[in-house]
């Protein structure tokens, strides 16, 4: 089939989740599909089954399709450093660390790499869908941009726009990007949809109408506004997830440094009716909670200088009841930090961190890419994986105190996905509430994505779509 690009009129139309939830509507019709980001730009990673690291949203995408994640489906990525630099991940290995300018002057590389991993997924999968990133037109980037008009021109895409109704001025928005598209990609593009609608879609008949003939492009579908609750693409959107208040048992803070990455450690707790989770991203008390949590980091020195100068450095080793650190944040519970050859950081680094555990970090190169099942907490086989350069001598995979008193207990570990073990979970928080149940979380993962492809199914012209993919 021909391949299938996903654009968007903006960031944050719903690219990534639409794009989801056609891998899954195509995958329930029998076809083998392929996920594609050419370029994402995420601090949210994670191993692939080759030991490679790639961008959350496509491993969520590979889920619905139900494949296995690989390297290939997300050829580039950028994780942030902070100051103007970035850390080049070129299928799925660490590149080089480099300034933005310095990234874009090495573009034509990265396109050949782009161009070789989509050639071998084409020959591998049925059909391929392609995520856009931000604006397919952007006018002064077009020359640089990877993940739209490179990917559309060079193969060909069959293209759908997703444009979001609920931030307001739809209609210019459509009109604007078809009026600059690249004369191919707007030869090739199948039909406009309209996501984030709230309310009766009766009240947007005039509007398909007004798309349709004034524009001059089908509409494929109104998306009624339904949120998905499974890793997220960025940390605003775990932000405004709302949760229920009345079945509360334990209270979490979640620490949200500037450097927060792999935050998707947390959905599972937000999902949570008897968990509630803040996010404190700025100085405040924390006895109020039942437990302290340190996620993920992209830079651990310079979120702990942070934490220091927001006064919550002090708090964190003062507070007496749960803390635990995942990654980055379990490095920062031990004594020093050493980052000599600027891996993690723009310059190399040292810290001293909370000096909860009595272990030092060395930040060593390669990257640690693992995925598997771990022996953590005594437990035999805990599904996760790994993804840092951070080494620690005494405690590299784990470490749990045994507190002489008091409720005050400090753990961590590198493996990420830890909570989503329900066992793990379970008895994790009944020690911090006797009466906490848990629940499922695998089976509450294939209900939202199963769900969110249903609700687009039964909204989106499939018909118009697969006319336009058969080759």
């Amino acid at each position: 089939m021909k391949p299938l690009a996903v654009l968007g009129t903006s960031s944050d139309a719903g690219k990534t989740t639409v794009a989801m939830a056609l891998c899954r509507i195509l995958a329930d019709r029998g076809l083998k599909v392929a996920p594609f980001k050419a370029q994402n730009v995420s601090n949210n990673s994670a191993v692939t089954h080759e030991g490679r690291e790639i961008s959350r949203a496509q491993c969520l995408q590979a889920e619905a399709a139900r494949v296995e994640p690989s390297y290939l489906f997300n050829p580039v990525l950028l994780k942030s450093h902070g100051n103007g630099s970035v850390q080049v991940v070129v299928n799925g290995l660490v590149y080089q660390n480099q300034s933005v300018a310095a990234y874009y002057d090495g573009i034509d590389h990265l396109k050949t790499q782009v161009e070789q991993a989509f050639l071998q997924l084409q020959r591998q999968y049925d059909v391929v869908v392609a995520e856009g990133a931000g604006s397919p037109v952007e006018l002064n980037l077009l020359h640089k941009d990877l993940s739209n008009t490179f990917v559309a021109n060079t193969f060909s895409t069959q293209n759908i726009l997703v444009a979001d109704i609920e931030r307001g001025g739809v209609f210019a928005s459509i009109y604007g990007t078809l009026a600059l598209l690249d004369p191919p990609i707007r030869s090739n593009l199948i039909g406009v949809v309209i996501n984030k609608f709230r309310g009766d879609r009766r009240f947007f008949v005039d509007g398909e109408k007004i798309i349709t003939e004034r524009f001059g492009i089908p509409v494929l579908g109104v998306l009624p506004f339904k949120p998905l609750n499974i890793d997220m693409e960025d940390s605003q959107s775990l932000r405004n997830y709302r949760q229920r208040l009345q079945a509360m048992k334990v209270r979490i803070a979640v620490i949200a440094y500037p450097g927060l990455s792999n935050y998707n450690d947390v959905d599972v707790l937000m999902a949570d009716q008897e968990l509630y989770v803040e996010w404190v991203d700025a100085y405040r008390p924390l006895e109020s909670f039942d437990m302290v949590l340190l996620p993920g980091s992209k830079t651990v020195i310079r979120d702990l200088r942070w934490l220091r100068a927001q006064g919550l450095f002090t708090e964190i080793r003062q507070f007496k009841k749960a803390l635990f650190g995942i990654c980055g944040g379990y490095q920062m519970l031990c004594k020093t930090l050493h980052d000599p050859d600027a891996l993690e950081h723009d310059t190399p680094s040292m810290e001293t961190g909370l000096g909860l555990i009595d272990d030092e970090v060395v930040y060593q190169s390669p990257k640690l890419l693992t995925r598997g099942h771990y022996p953590l907490f005594g437990y035999p086989a805990i599904k996760g994986y790994e993804i840092h350069c951070g080494r620690m001598a005494r405690y590299p995979l784990y470490y749990q105190d045994s507190p002489a008193s008091g409720l005050r207990t400090v753990a961590g570990t590198h493996v990420h996905g830890i909570f989503d073990d329900d066992r793990f979970r379970g008895d994790y928080f009944r020690a911090l509430h006797a009466d906490y149940q848990g629940y499922a979380y695998g089976a509450y993962r294939e209900q939202e994505i199963q769900g969110f492809a249903d609700d687009v199914a039964e909204n989106l012209d499939m018909d118009v779509i697969l006319a336009a993919l058969a080759d």
